[in-house]
């Protein structure tokens, strides 16, 4: 009975020994510890073990580490995680100074820090840097001073400057300055046929401008890859302003002949207001006579006077007219 019982209680003591070292090599990854050794890497159990408490993957540092020690690079393994601890990315940081070093560009490990932070692609860098990159600008439109609208595309091969990609312009940039210099140096061009003939010329005024200037890249050449001709800005703009020019005339004849009939109206109704004032006035003609006759002031040979005198302008009026009715002559 006593020895089944130390039997129990050895296996549970071997159990609990098993659990603690799964345990005890789940938390401290000795095997990493043993692989960092044998590659030359000075680093401490203890260090790794600070890393699983500070929530650092110990991978992440202990083989770009080994990489940089192969390298020949004399890294702390501090700077490493605190870089790492800053939302960098390790494993490329060391890539970018081993290709720097091989290239032999002078590129530290604070600026490549500095350069990985700020969110570009710090290897990437070195590499364009070491081989040169090549940036085709989309078709740029530009007219000469005849009026000929000329499309240009432009290749730009450019190299990382290293000194100023930490708060210098990226690519759009460039494209964008490429293109500014195009349309202006096309613009002062008298003929689309001189842009045809020497196209190096774009590039030559171009690249003598310092266009990157402030920008994360060198241009090293820039090379105009295609000219083509396109549309004749000046006619179409001639023609636009012909056609603006004849709807003003139009609109302005317009407003005239509006006018002309406003005033023809209004005429016409002070005819009519003067002709109702006429008729108004001889309605009271035959009062006035009567009034006359009846209160002495005029004598019935005057009014007979004044009845042919009418009658004889009645008849004058009618053959001026050319009537030969005897009626209207009689009257």
């Amino acid at each position: 009975m006593g020895n089944f019982a130390g039997m129990i209680v050895g296996g549970l003591g071997g159990i609990a020994i098993l659990v603690l070292l799964i345990v005890f090599f789940s938390f401290v990854p000795v095997g990493l510890w043993v692989t960092a050794f044998f590659s030359g890497v000075k680093m401490k159990l203890s260090d790794l073990i600070g890393m699983r408490l500070r929530r650092v993957r110990p991978g992440k540092i202990v083989n770009p580490m080994i990489k940089a020690t192969k390298a020949g690079m004399d890294i702390r393994v501090g700077d490493l995680e605190g870089h790492y601890l800053a939302g960098g990315n390790v494993n490329t940081l060391v890539d970018a100074l081993i290709a720097a070093q091989r290239a032999e560009i002078p590129l530290d490990f604070e600026r490549a820090a500095a350069i990985d932070l700020a969110g570009r692609n710090v290897l990437e860098a070195v590499q364009v840097s070491v081989n040169p990159k090549v940036i085709e600008t989309p078709n740029i439109s530009a007219v000469a001073q005849d009026g000929i609208e000329v499309v240009v595309k432009a290749k730009v091969t450019v190299r990382a400057n290293i000194e100023r990609l930490v708060g210098g312009a990226g690519e759009e940039t460039i494209i964008a300055r490429v293109g500014e210099g195009i349309v202006t140096t096309v613009g002062s061009s008298k003929s689309y046929k001189s842009v045809l003939e020497n196209p190096d010329s774009i590039s030559k005024v171009v690249l003598d401008k310092g266009l990157d200037s402030g920008t994360a890249y060198e241009i090293l050449s820039i090379d105009i890859a295609d000219v083509d001709v396109a549309r004749n800005i000046g006619a179409r703009l001639q023609t636009d302003q012909a056609e603006a020019d004849k709807r003003i005339a139009e609109a302005k004849a317009s407003e005239r002949r509006a006018m002309a009939l406003a005033r023809e109206q209004e005429m016409k109704a002070e005819v009519e207001a003067m002709r109702a004032k006429v008729v108004e006035a001889e309605s009271q003609v035959p009062l006035a006579l009567a009034q006359a006759l009846k209160e002495g002031n005029l004598k019935a040979l005057d009014y007979y006077d004044l009845e042919n005198l009418k009658s004889d302008t009645q008849m004058r009026h009618s053959i001026a007219q050319g009537s030969t009715d005897p009626k209207q002559l009689s009257q």
